[in-house]
């Protein structure tokens, strides 16, 4: 198979975009790092969605709705565990609140002082 020399360096442009649209998103993954601490875990929607066995669809309304924090990175929603783990504790049943606190523990690091 030919390729053309003009063919080629379109081909190329397109790959070296998507290459730095990559990169862009990997380093603002890389600094939440430095914007949330160590203890704290991000959950995306897939995982939230397994989590509370709810659709995306459902997550989608409690975000519009106000009821769930979340944040965008590169077009990708994320929750952090203490929103999520406060929703949890005020619109869902105490069944699904203690199937996240075995999954996702709170830190005790109070109790670690006394």
């Amino acid at each position: 198979m030919y390729i053309n020399n003009e063919d080629f360096e379109s081909w190329m442009k397109k790959l070296s975009k998507k290459l730095t649209d990559i990169s862009q998103d990997l380093k603002s993954l890389i600094n939440t790092s430095e914007v949330f601490s160590e203890d704290e875990k991000l959950l995306d929607n897939q995982d939230l969605a397994f989590l509370l066995k709810v659709s995306y669809r459902t997550l989608q309304r409690y975000r519009t709705s106000g009821k769930l924090p979340y944040f965008m990175i590169a077009h990708k929603t994320y929750y952090r565990t203490v929103d999520v783990r406060n929703f949890v504790r005020e619109h869902m049943d105490f069944q699904t609140y203690q199937d996240f606190e075995k999954k996702h523990p709170a830190d005790n690091s109070n109790e670690k002082d006394e």
